[in-house]
């Protein structure tokens, strides 16, 4: 009959629209993989580019620095983010007070910031007049500034998942707001704040902009994050492209897939633990 035909049009129509929003994502993540496999080799993750110039070979020097740049870049935009995204998040849901719905509106707006608009707010209220220096600190700050909505909103949409009952058996047994969402609400939704944090990482694992104002880049291992520039990974990637020699572009194409592949990971674990049912 006439229903099943539009069933059966509706089902083609999202199949299409499927599979046309595939061809992308599989395009670039072939294209990445098929070009940047040829550059990974033991000495890749070990290694930095200090003794290395855009000609040398694909095989020759690594990115070790740019790994470690961006982990520590990441660690601290945690260290900062996590606990403010978090707590936004449950004043939000729990205390409601009357300033949720401006801090809402700001989160919702923070959302939309562009990532140089970031950058730029750092650099020029820190960076020209007071350090005077590129340093992975201030690159960690501009992140943060970009992570923070991401776990806020997140972790809003998680406790709202979390039945009332809870919270109403916790303060039936003698327990304080804030006792019975520390010791109940929060560890009930615990893979759900998870997923709100890695969801943070990827959001600023692969920024280049703010990295590129502030954190400089660099050739060479730096463990200090207060000093002078750092690597990253999205500097690697970006400065191996611009050298534009053949050997630094396979160079980009293998710093590109490796980047690739720690988003996938991040999102894979993401998806895991959001399939996870609130309250385990």
């Amino acid at each position: 009959g006439s229903a099943s035909a539009k069933d059966a049009l509706v089902n083609t129509l999202v199949a299409a629209g499927t599979f046309l929003t595939l061809i992308p994502i599989t395009s670039i993540i072939f294209e990445v993989f098929s070009k940047g496999y040829k550059g990974i080799y033991l000495g890749l993750f070990t290694s930095d580019m200090s003794l290395n110039s855009p000609n040398d070979p694909a095989n020759v020097g690594g990115l070790g620095h740019a790994i470690i740049g961006t982990l520590i870049l990441v660690a601290i935009a945690l260290v900062i983010s996590v606990p403010i995204g978090i707590l936004t998040a449950l004043y939000l849901t729990e205390i409601k007070g009357r300033f949720s719905q401006p801090i809402r509106f700001l989160v919702q707006a923070m959302s939309g910031v562009p990532s140089i608009v970031a950058g730029l707010f750092i650099l020029s209220a820190i960076l020209y007049p007071i350090t005077k220096q590129n340093s992975a600190l201030l690159g960690s700050l501009s992140l943060a500034i970009l992570m923070i909505p991401t776990v806020a909103r997140t972790s809003e949409e998680v406790l709202n998942l979390i039945p009332n009952d809870l919270r109403e058996a916790g303060v039936a047994l003698g327990g304080t707001q804030w006792r019975t969402v520390a010791m109940i609400v929060v560890p009930a939704a615990k893979s759900g704040l998870l997923t709100a944090v890695i969801l943070g990482v990827a959001r600023i694992a692969g920024e280049t902009a703010p990295i590129l104002l502030l954190a400089g880049g660099g050739d060479r291992f730096n463990f200090d994050p207060f000093n002078g520039p750092m690597g990253s990974l999205p500097y690697f990637i970006w400065n191996s492209f611009k050298s534009g020699t053949p050997e630094s572009i396979a160079r980009a194409w293998t710093g590109l897939l490796v980047l690739l592949v720690v988003l996938l990971f991040l999102f894979s674990a993401a998806r895991f633990l959001g399939n996870r049912k609130v309250g385990k």
